[in-house]
């Protein structure tokens, strides 16, 4: 890698996690670790809704399982709020093995990756604030 293209960033993450059957969550932050020259944490609260501010400002990346979706409609709706509010660029993973990403979400995101380790680090990297 060139001494240039280098990102020494911590990205900080906040990934929506809930019933998943599935393990997606698992899955992704698999990817997440296979890419040692990615550097990321993981913000996690006991409740989003209550969290305020000081949680919110620290966030670089709202990362969606669309996968999780449908079984965590009120988690998704809490963060696609403070997305919007604290001006968090929203990253929106299709779900495991399907193209179609439910609309609701796939408006607020600022990009939409498969399941490709490098695309998602890609995606992460370039993520721009669209709301």
């Amino acid at each position: 890698m060139f001494e240039d293209e280098r990102d020494d960033k911590i990205y900080n993450l906040l990934i929506t996690n809930g019933i998943d059957q599935n393990n997606e969550y698992g899955q992704f932050t698999e990817k997440l670790y296979s890419k040692v020259d990615f550097l990321w944490k993981e913000s996690i609260s006991g409740s989003y809704a209550a969290a305020g501010e000081s949680f919110y400002q620290k966030i670089d990346r709202i990362i969606f399982l669309a996968g999780l979706y449908k079984d965590n409609k009120e988690l998704f709706e809490v963060l696609l709020k403070a997305a919007e509010e604290y001006e968090i660029p929203i990253v929106l993973v299709r779900p495991m093995g399907l193209e179609e990403v439910p609309e609701v979400l796939e408006e607020k995101a600022a990009t939409i990756v498969g399941w490709n380790a490098n695309c998602i680090i890609d995606a992460i990297k370039d993520a721009q604030e669209t709301m």
